[in-house]
């Protein structure tokens, strides 16, 4: 699924983006700041947005959706290697074609509520949800700032580290339940 989504998002995004953007891709890819800037920006975002993001999701008014989250990804059992891979592949594939191409059309903000939407994370009947996915707007619109003012190298290593810290963070996740049988 990793690998798909760098190929099909990654793909489209590449043929489309010189559509989209009227430029290039070279000169897309390289940004309007310098690589070190755009890597430090990068990394720094993702990591503060990561961090904060989790910091919410421990939230006591969050429990269920933890639990919701947990149980989807910890089952799958990732090593660190699978981690890294398919927060890499969405990183890049997903932000090729949603700041490459969507974004020029709809514009950073709905672009990000587009993105959020697809995720899942914005759902009228869950509240709690609905307020993390409010947050991961706010986080995405940034992004697509960042794209247009540095550079996609800047979004693509944002939305690597932040999935990278995600879904490390729930691969390792204790549930409460998981607790009362460690100690029974």
């Amino acid at each position: 699924m990793a690998l798909g989504t760098i190929v099909v998002f990654g793909g489209l995004g590449v043929f489309l983006i010189p559509l989209s953007r009227k430029m290039q891709l070279i000169p897309f890819f390289l940004g309007t700041k310098e690589l070190w800037i755009q890597i430090s920006a990068g990394v720094v975002f993702g990591f503060v947005s990561a961090k904060a993001g989790w910091q919410i999701v421990e939230l006591p008014a969050m429990a269920k959706t933890k639990i919701f989250f947990v149980e989807l990804i910890k089952p799958i059992k990732l090593n660190f290697f699978q981690i890294v891979l398919i927060s890499v592949c969405a990183g890049i594939g997903e932000e090729l074609f949603f700041r490459g191409v969507v974004q020029p059309w709809l514009g950073i903000w709905v672009t990000s509520i587009a993105f959020v939407l697809l995720h899942g994370y914005l759902n009228p009947f869950n509240l709690p949800l609905t307020g993390y996915g409010i947050y991961m707007v706010l986080v995405i619109g940034v992004m697509g700032l960042m794209t247009e003012h540095l550079g996609i190298l800047t979004s693509m290593i944002s939305h690597t580290i932040i999935d990278i810290i995600l879904l490390a963070e729930l691969s390792k996740a204790i549930l409460p339940e998981q607790n009362n049988k460690d100690e029974g």
